[in-house]
Order: structure tokens, then sequence, then C-alpha cells
């Protein structure tokens, strides 16, 4: 961190965060979920404020992420505000948020956004570079005021994920594996997870590329191996044993089950009513990604369905249920 950016942490005034979000029709309502999942709440706005602190990489719908340093009801107010940024060591760039689907009051105009971050550019005193500055602020206008405050661009970190040395068709996105991942632990701090039933491994990867402490298991050989291939081939480090869940013998704060239906396994319905059996002592928290309704076995198997989403690719989709 420079001088220049603990200097503007000593002004921030609230701890605020604003995030915007793209995603297609077919992914809204998984983005929904991992919306809840990390802030208790979801809009159909595509921008949300919120006290929540969330790395925008971590999400494969987040665009960017605004740590608020100023708010106000007039822009006039941001201009003033920003009189006490000094950038004596580093250089700036300020950047007018797009929001896709904005409120038609609070839109601007494409020419009249590079005026206003030309206008506050020349307020703020320090060198302007527009190509590779040091630190870069964000302006945008939402519900009715203005909020400025850093800028923090999310990185597509999944899209270096998907080309794996072992991989099948049937094995779920790299988008949607990371979203599972963190409607399952949106808190890693202090959390154990397990994918008891890991498969190639794409949830495994998306999460420990995150930093989720988790590990995972199979009972296909074939898969293990490819699971732990495709873990080192992305320089990540995480184990992945070979065995049946009934095996498991550690308790986890979180359990991810994708429901195997692929070429490898095909679990008949009392097989996946065995598999929640046998998740049930071990999890204090079950997300499971199901091609077909098993509302009756969740609770044949001791658990509460608390939230879910329909994962929807073209006419193929996909239920991921959350339950206690």
């Amino acid at each position: 961190m420079t001088k220049d950016e603990k200097k503007l942490k000593q002004v921030v005034l609230t701890n605020e965060f604003i995030y915007t979000y793209a995603y297609t029709p077919d992914e809204e309502s998984l983005c929904h979920l991992e919306m809840r999942s990390f802030f208790a709440e979801d809009t159909t706005l595509k921008i949300l404020k919120s006290p929540v602190a969330i790395n925008p990489s971590r999400s494969p719908f987040m665009k960017e992420r605004i740590d608020i340093l100023f708010e106000g009801d007039e822009l006039s107010d941001i201009l003033k505000q920003v009189e006490v940024i000094k950038m004596e060591e580093s250089t700036f760039k300020v950047i007018f948020v797009k929001i896709n689907d904005q409120n038609p009051s609070e839109k601007v105009e494409y020419q009249q956004k590079r005026e206003i971050e030309r206008e506050i550019g020349m307020i703020i005193e320090g060198e302007a570079d527009v190509h590779h500055p040091d630190v870069t602020f964000g302006l945008v206008p939402f519900g009715g005021r203005w909020y400025f405050g850093n800028y923090v661009k999310s990185e597509p970190v999944w899209l270096h994920h998907l080309k794996k040395p072992r991989e099948y068709s049937t094995a779920l996105s790299t988008r949607v594996a990371r979203a599972v991942a963190n409607i399952a632990v949106p808190e890693p701090e202090g959390i154990k997870a397990i994918d008891p039933c890991c498969g190639i491994g794409t949830v495994l990867v998306e999460a420990l590329s995150m930093g989720i402490d988790i590990v995972g298991r199979d009972i296909n050989p074939l898969v293990v191996l490819g699971s732990r291939e495709n873990i080192a081939h992305f320089g990540l480090t995480g184990d992945v044993d070979l065995g049946p869940i009934a095996e498991v013998e550690c308790n986890y704060d979180a359990t991810i089950i994708d429901m195997p239906y692929n070429l490898y396994t095909h679990a008949t319905p009392e097989d996946q009513l065995s598999i929640l059996k046998a998740a049930r002592p071990f999890s204090k928290k079950l997300v499971v990604v199901t091609i077909e309704n098993i509302d009756h076995m969740i609770e044949e198997a001791g658990f509460t369905i608390v939230d879910r989403c329909v994962a929807k690719k073209g006419i193929f989709s996909r239920e991921i249920l959350v339950c206690n």
C-alpha cells in the first residue's frame, strides 16, 4: 500500500461498498443466490450497496467494487469533498462507472461522463495517468445520491481455469462452480469445507483459488487422479482422497455435493438418498447441485432447504439447493 493509499483510508467517511454486476438472463437466478449468500439480500438493479467487503474477483458476476470515500445528494457535493485528496507520490485516474440497466433518471450520457471525470481530475491534487495509474477512483450515481471512492476492478480468474488437463462434458462450468463455492462458503475465514463427490475437481479448483479451505473425495480412482492433476496444473494445493462419502470422519462447516450423473458415475435415486444421508452427520451446511427435483430426499435425509436457485444453460438446467 502506497503512502497516498494510506492517506485515503484516513479520509473514509463510511465503511460501505458499491458493487456492480453483469450476467445473462440464464444466470440471473444463480447470481441472485450468490448475492444473498454474500450480502443477505439481492437486487435486479445490477448495482448493490453493502457494508460487507467482498473481493470482486471472487464472483463471476461482479464487475467492480467502489470503496466509498465520499457521498452526497448532488455531484457538487462530491466535487467539494475531493478537494482534500492530495496524491503526492502516486498517479491517479477517475472512472465514471457504467451500470447496465440503470434507472433512466440516473443515466448520464457518454460525453457528460468524460467531462465529469476531467472535472474531478482537475480538482484532485496530483498527476493524472489515464493509462497506467497507481490509484483508480470510481464515481457512480445510485439511489438518488452520488458516490465516490477507490475503484477495484474484478479479475476473471475463472477464465484461466477453462482449459483443464482432465475434464468431461457434464462437469459444471467454471462460472457455475465458482458461484457454488461462494454460496457454500461466502466467508472463508475459519471455515472447513468438503466436496465428497468431487469428480474432476471443477469446484475444488475454484474454491482453492479463492483461498477456501476445502478437501475433495470421490469413489472413482480415475476421476480422483484427474482432480489431483487439475489442481496441480493451476499451481494449487489441495487434498483429494479416494473413498465413499460414508467413510468421511471429520466434521465440516460446509459440504458441496454435485450429484453424480456423468459417464463415469451415475447415481440411482437410492444412491442419491444414501449420499445425502451419509452427509448429514458431518455437514453443518450443505449445498447440493442436481439436475432433478430431490426435495423429498433432502427432507428424508434430515436437511432443511433454506434457499435455492436454477442455473440454466440453454434448455439444460441445474437446481442448486442450500440446506441446513
